[in-house]
Order: structure tokens, then C-alpha cells, then sequence
């Protein structure tokens, strides 16, 4: 669900690559049914969705990795060890967000340059800032509720650094 409202924030056409791989899931699943829902509901498209499992590959390419739990963080980290100061969990990166004095990052002209300028404030404030519940429960399998209940606690975290990003 993050992965697509990221790509419903963002817009067509940004120059940001946003992927979604998972620590342990299998290949070519389709999107569950009540995520589905919940995501068109908040905007988000969960058209031509399937599964793919994380590789260590992706995670050193990536400029940030965000997860759901801190025990994602870790695992994706152990796939590539270097990754460890560009990956929080989702909840962590929208708490650090919020406390980056907003010119830090809108000074940049391009969205790419002012994500890694989050990337790189929200890095320098980490065991500065108070994170509250930093993980997100995996709703799979659960009541719908538990589905907007996770994508509620992503649209929040996500909120601020999308604005960054989007001077919006």
C-alpha cells in the first residue's frame, strides 16, 4: 500500500523510482483484496500489482528503503549491510521528516535532489527525535479494519516528506 499511495502522491511522470518488494513474500501474488480496497479508497491504484521478493540487489540501488517494522528494516539491511543509514521504518522516516527544518530540502529544485536531501537531514537526526510506535502491524490476512488501520498509520507517516517532495 505504500509503494501506490507514494505513486498516487508523487503523480505521473516524477522522476522518482518507487518500488515495493517484500522480506518474505512470494512471487506474483496479486494485491489481497481488502488492501485493494483500502488503497482506491485513499486514491491510490493497485492495478497490475504483484508480489516480488526483496533482493540484495535492490536494496543497493535504492537511495532509501523504508519498511513497515523494524524487523523489515533489519532484514533488508542484512541483504546489503551498507544500506543501514539510508533505511528506516516508514513510521521512523515520517517522525524524522517532520523535525527537518522544511528549507533544508525545499531549497533543492528537483524532487530527486530534495529526496535525498530528506534522506540525508532525517538520517542526521536519528536518536534525536522521539518515535512513537515506529511499526506498522501487517494487516495480511486480517479484518479490513486492520487494512485501514496500516494504511491510515502510512498515509501519516508518509505526509510531510510527500509535501517536501512535492512542494505541495
Amino acid at each position: 500500500m505504500a509503494e501506490r499511495l507514494t505513486l498516487a502522491a508523487l503523480g505521473p511522470g516524477s522522476p522518482i523510482h518507487v518500488g515495493s518488494a517484500g522480506t518474505r513474500a512470494r512471487p506474483g501474488l496479486p494485491m489481497a483484496e481488502r488492501a485493494s480496497g483500502v488503497l482506491l479508497r485513499l486514491g491510490g491504484d493497485p492495478g497490475g500489482f504483484a508480489s516480488r521478493p526483496l533482493t540484495a540487489e535492490e536494496v543497493a540501488r535504492a537511495d532509501l528503503v523504508l519498511a513497515a517494522s523494524a524487523e523489515h528494516r533489519a532484514e533488508a539491511v542484512a541483504l546489503h549491510p551498507v544500506a543501514a543509514p539510508r533505511a528506516f521504518t516508514i513510521v521512523e522516516f515520517g517522525a524524522l521528516a517532520r523535525a527537518v527544518p522544511a528549507g533544508r530540502v525545499l531549497g533543492h529544485e528537483d524532487s530527486v535532489r530534495r529526496a535525498r536531501a530528506l534522506r540525508e537531514e532525517a538520517a542526521a537526526l536519528r536518536g534525536l527525535v522521539r518515535v512513537e510506535r515506529p511499526d506498522i502491524d501487517d494487516p495480511y490476512g486480517g479484518p479490513r479494519r486492520a487494512y485501514r488501520e496500516a494504511a491510515r498509520r502510512i498515509a501519516d507517516a508518509l505526509a510531510v516528506p510527500l509535501r517536501l517532495l512535492t512542494r505541495t
